[in-house]
């Protein structure tokens, strides 16, 4: 049987000394401990030793690396995104070790705690991570998936998973995954949406787990209305200037700033837009120097002139009487 989150927290950060922690309130004074030494049955099965490890600021991201199939997009990671940790990291160090694998070249890979991992090369702290061997690649990505329970994924990350699972055929279509996820079919549409998005359109924002489905929305038709030339285009244009877009704007406030960077990128649609070259029906002469006439698709206009009131008023008779 699977462990369970608050369960897998409490084993994770909870054996100071080899002591188990039974309790939340265990688990966090384990944690602060610091524990040399923890053991924990991986998703139920055989139990693993995992030792804390310290990486020097300066080795953290040469030393280690983030699982592959870690559902959280790392370049996403930046001092907004990660800005509800990094200002407490900054002042006290990390105060909850990751978790991870040595790798066969000496490398270690985060298995949970990739937001800790880069909030301390942001801020240039030193990285605590509990580490073991010989962990499989399920049991690696049981607790990678399980620590992204901690903080939201993106709906651009939870749209790639549901993606994987409409793509390995283990659901149907949009409304067999929402029962799946335990989510609404717009929340599946709004996250399928997003995972379509190239991601230099993604990264043009200071936070991509601030994007509503509103905006999701919206890029999706700012994007998708484009022709394939000027969807590459409109990439080329966000990866030529090696600054972010966000970076350019002048406003405080991730809100602000994420507003202004979807009227940005509406602006940039609607610049490679190609702009419909409509032509004006033109006047033909049917009686030279009296009777004109304009056709646009199933409207006619007449232009009369030196008309006499009688020939006006038969006129005006004759198309009463025949468009009735």
């Amino acid at each position: 049987m699977a462990i369970k989150t608050t369960d897998l927290n409490a084993r994770l950060f909870g054996k100071a000394d080899k002591r188990r922690a039974t309790n939340v309130t265990e688990a966090q004074t384990a944690a602060r401990d610091k524990a040399a030494v923890i053991e924990l049955a991986v998703a139920g099965e055989e139990t693993v030793a995992f030792e804390l490890i310290k990486i020097n600021a300066d080795d953290v991201s040469t030393k280690t690396t983030v699982f592959a199939e870690n559902a959280r997009e790392q370049a996403f990671l930046n001092e907004h995104a990660l800005a509800d940790i990094l200002s407490t990291l900054k002042d006290r160090g990390q105060q909850y070790p990751a978790v991870g694998r040595w790798l066969d070249d000496g490398r270690i890979e985060v298995l949970d705690g990739s937001r800790r991992r880069m909030s301390c090369i942001l801020a240039h702290k030193d990285f605590l991570i509990y580490v073991a061997k010989g962990i499989n690649t399920e049991h690696a990505k049981f607790l990678s998936d399980v620590a992204n329970a901690h903080k939201p994924l993106s709906l651009y990350e939870r749209g790639k998973e549901m993606q994987h699972l409409l793509d390995s055929g283990k659901v149907a279509d949009q409304k067999e995954l929402a029962r799946y996820c335990q989510c609404s079919e717009a929340l599946v549409s709004g996250a399928l949406k997003a995972a379509s998005l190239p991601m230099e359109l993604l990264m043009a924002y200071p936070s991509v787990g601030e994007l509503g489905r509103p905006t999701i929305v919206k890029l999706h038709r700012v994007f998708f209305g484009l022709a394939p030339e000027q969807q590459k285009n409109m990439i080329q244009e966000l990866s030529s200037d090696k600054t972010a877009l966000w970076k350019t704007i002048n406003a405080q406030g991730i809100s602000r700033i994420t507003r202004e960077v979807t009227v940005k990128l509406e602006e940039m649609g609607d610049a490679l837009q190609p702009k419909a070259v409509v032509e004006k029906p033109s006047s033909q002469e049917l009686i030279k120097g009296k009777v004109s006439y304009t056709r646009d698709g199933d409207k006619l206009q007449l232009r009369l002139k030196k008309m006499s009131d009688r020939q006006v008023s038969d006129i005006l008779a004759y198309l009463n009487d025949y468009l009735k």
